[in-house]
C-alpha cells in the first residue's frame, strides 16, 4: 500500500508522516512539497493526503491531473479552508479534512480510506467483475454490440444518434429517450440532444460539459439537477 502526502509546508509533511507511520508502519510512504513534484513522480499513490493552497499547481488542479493518470487513487484533502468542499466532489475526493483536527479524527479518516483500499483489493483478487452492460444497435446493415461504459457521450443529429466512444464514433437510427433509459444513472441527459457519461467528465460550467473527448451542451433548466446527479455519482463511486 502506497500512501503519499503533498503539502508545501515541511513541518506539516513530517507531522503527517509521523502519524501515518504509527498507524501503518508497513505502508510505503512518499512526501511531496508541490503538486508538480507529485505529478512528475513515477510512484502512483493508493491514498493521497493533499493540501489545497500551494504555490504553483494548487490541490484541486493537482487532483484533476492525477485523476487522469490514476483514477482509483483515494484522495483526502487537508486544508484550513472549507470553501472548496464542493469542488472536492468534482474530483471524487474521499474526504475533506478541515484544520485544525485532532489525532482521533485523522486516524478515523485514514483508517476508513485504508479499508476502502483493502476492500477494492479483495474484490480484485476474488475476480468479482460485474458483467459489462451493453447496447445492441444496427448500423450500416450490421448488428454490433457497444459496451455502455465505453460511450463518452451521445448526441442527436439529423434523426440519428451518434455514439462517441473511446474508440470510434458510431451512428445509428434511434431515439435518445430509449438510449437514456438503457444507460441508467451512470449517464445524464444534459440537453435534449446530448447524453453524457459521468465517468468521462473533465470539467463543466453552466452551459457546457467538457469530456475526455468532445463536449456537450447543458440546458439552463437541467443544470441544477445535473450538478446534484454528478455529486451523487461521485459519492457512489467513492463507496465502491
Amino acid at each position: 500500500m502506497q500512501i503519499a502526502v503533498c503539502d508545501d509546508e515541511k513541518e506539516i509533511r513530517e507531522l503527517f508522516a509521523e502519524k501515518i507511520e504509527k498507524l501503518y508502519p508497513e505502508a510505503e510512504l512518499s512526501l511531496y512539497r508541490s503538486g508538480e513534484d507529485l505529478l512528475l513522480s513515477d510512484k502512483d499513490p493508493d491514498i493521497l493526503l493533499l493540501d489545497i493552497q500551494m504555490p504553483g499547481k494548487n490541490g484541486m488542479e493537482t487532483a484533476e491531473e492525477l485523476r487522469r493518470k490514476k483514477k482509483e487513487t483515494i484522495i483526502i484533502f487537508v486544508t484550513a479552508l472549507d470553501e472548496f468542499v464542493f469542488q472536492a466532489f468534482d474530483v471524487g475526493a474521499f474526504h475533506y479534512l478541515v484544520k485544525p483536527f485532532d489525532d482521533g479524527k485523522f486516524a478515523e479518516v485514514l483508517q476508513n480510506a485504508v479499508k476502502q483500499f483493502e476492500d477494492r483489493k479483495k474484490l480484485e483478487r476474488a475476480g468479482r467483475k460485474r458483467e459489462k452492460p451493453s447496447l445492441m444497435i444496427t448500423t450500416g446493415g450490421e448488428h454490433i454490440t457497444v459496451n455502455l461504459e465505453d460511450i463518452i457521450y451521445a448526441e442527436v443529429y439529423d434523426r440519428k444518434v451518434i455514439l462517441h466512444t473511446v474508440d470510434a464514433d458510431i451512428e445509428y437510427y434511434g431515439k435518445m429517450k430509449e438510449l437514456e433509459e438503457k444507460t441508467g444513472d451512470e449517464f445524464y441527459r444534459t440537453h435534449r440532444s446530448y447524453l453524457v457519461n459521468f465517468e468521462f467528465i473533465r470539467k463543466y460550467d453552466a452551459t457546457t460539459v467538457y469530456l475526455k473527448k468532445g463536449q456537450a451542451l447543458i440546458s439552463k433548466q437541467n443544470y441544477g439537477e445535473f450538478v446534484k446527479s454528478y455529486l451523487r455519482y461521485n459519492q457512489r463511486k467513492r463507496g465502491r
